[in-house]
């Protein structure tokens, strides 16, 4: 198991140096420091703690963060959904906590960051069609989905991305409305037919045959891939695109 968060603790170096403490229990102290949060007032996403920082972009109302760390007595080390790492001001006006997290639901929303973070780290990882699960060179839909969950929670999915929807509808309720999905859902969805809303009026999407699935990162994101044209492993873009349209369901494989 690689460690892929930056500790910068003393302490915790130390005990890296040293040996004293298993990685497992080490993730876990780290990770019980970062909290979800949502932006409450648009503010700034700057590349350093400072004013004088460039904006990388501002994050907006509504927008889910993960706070990593506090940065000095201003400043906040943030995360946003498309896997962009900032500093935003630390001022009580521009975030609140996530509702959401607390009790088992801290823990399934921790679960779903490190499936979410061991995606992000294949951006740009080639398309394949039927690639080898046994290697991370090059995915297709299914085995995208299929290796982040082994690599941040060590589930193993079905290999195919028919046989992940029934996984996730074996799980529990699944939602047909793509709006309504959390972070961390997966999301499938039928054959291209056009980008028309037309093309696909007469489909039975209850019982249409799913060919490509993804991970919903929220505001209106999909972490997948799904051609070589694409660049691979991407983040796209759902409302008002042909994948509005292609949506059957989404939910939960936790």
């Amino acid at each position: 198991m690689k460690i892929r968060t930056k500790v910068i603790s003393a302490s915790f170096a130390a005990v890296m140096l040293f040996g004293g403490l298993s990685t497992t229990v080490l993730v876990q102290q780290v990770e019980a420091a970062t909290s979800t949060s949502k932006v409450t007032w648009g503010v700034n996403l700057r590349k350093a703690p400072t004013t004088s920082s460039s904006v990388i972009r501002m994050l907006k109302k509504g927008e889910k963060i993960v706070v990593l760390e506090k940065s000095g007595a201003s400043w906040l080390k943030v995360k946003n959904v498309e896997g962009t790492i900032g500093y935003i001001s630390s001022s009580s006006k521009y975030t609140t906590k996530d509702s959401g997290n607390s009790g088992n639901n801290n823990t399934t929303s921790s679960s779903v960051e490190k499936v979410i973070a061991a995606g992000m780290k294949y951006m740009g990882t080639p398309y394949e069609y039927g690639s080898s699960r046994s290697n991370t060179a090059t995915f297709d839909c299914s085995d995208f989905i299929r290796q982040i969950y082994m690599d941040g929670l060590g589930i193993k999915l079905p290999a195919d991305s028919r046989a992940q929807g029934s996984y996730v509808k074996d799980k529990g309720t699944v939602q047909t409305d793509w709006t309504k999905l959390k972070r961390g859902d997966l999301m499938f969805f039928m054959s291209y037919k056009g980008s028309s809303a037309s093309a696909y009026s007469g489909v039975k999407k209850s019982t249409a045959r799913i060919t490509h699935d993804g991970i919903y990162l929220g505001n209106g994101q999909i972490l997948h891939t799904y051609s070589k044209e694409s660049g691979g492993v991407t983040i796209s873009k759902i409302d008002g695109t042909h994948w509005e349209k292609r949506f059957l369901f989404g939910g939960s494989a936790l």
